[in-house]
């Protein structure tokens, strides 16, 4: 598995927000986006995830040597400051459309509806309107909807907001098992996660510095 980010740049309105971006990720890795409010990394992620449109630059995913997606946005999950949920349906039946939305790419196999919730460890409040869970119980649960429909890459912005420290961890550590089982993940963020082989990117703005975390 290969991502490949090569020279790219991004307008927000009439602003160029960054330039000549590059990065490459293989099987298992991730890359942390860090940099002050503004710098660029929520808008890099959107066109990653093929959200915006970048003004220059190309973006290329391989499954192997052989396999080529042409749209990375087909095999990523993206999860945002939303939780892409609706309030007044249940956790149950949200998590449910979204199995049956996503699918499964690249071979993988998605957790079931109620293995997903048990992951985040809030496999008792199936049965309650998402809208009734607190802020952090819904964060939990927009992880267990990257889980329902396997994708090889996460895009994630932000993934700990409104989580307590244990939390945290729970959900860093479903971010390194899904690297152990080969995925990519690409994460901005204020706070430390622990993942495995990390690269780290500073955004700038126009300028950046990129390198292998010790």
């Amino acid at each position: 598995m290969r991502l490949l980010a090569e020279n790219l740049s991004a307008h927000r309105g009439e602003d160029l927000i960054f330039s000549n971006i590059s990065f490459e990720l293989k099987e298992g890795q991730a890359l942390i986006l860090t940099g002050r409010n503004g710098s660029g990394k929520s808008t890099l992620l959107r066109v990653m995830a093929g959200l915006l449109r970048p003004a220059s630059g190309t973006i290329s995913f391989w499954y192997d040597a052989a396999r080529k997606a042409h749209n990375l946005g087909e095999v990523a999950h993206y999860l945002g400051h939303r939780n892409a949920m609706k309030t007044e349906l249940t956790v149950r039946e949200n998590l449910a459309f979204w199995k049956d939305f996503l699918r499964d790419a690249a071979g993988g196999t998605g957790y079931s509806v109620v293995d997903a919730a048990r992951a985040v460890e809030l496999e008792q409040v199936l049965h309650l309107p998402f809208g009734y869970l607190s802020a952090g119980q819904q964060r939990r649960m927009s992880f267990a909807k990257l889980l329902v429909g396997y994708r090889p890459v996460w895009i994630v912005d932000e993934p700990t907001a409104a989580l307590d420290v244990s939390a945290e961890a729970l959900l860093a550590r479903l971010m390194r098992e899904h690297q152990v089982r080969g995925g990519v993940i690409l994460a901005a963020t204020h706070q430390p996660l622990e993942l495995l082989d990390v690269k780290r990117l500073e955004m700038k703005g126009f300028e950046f510095a990129a390198g292998d975390e010790d």
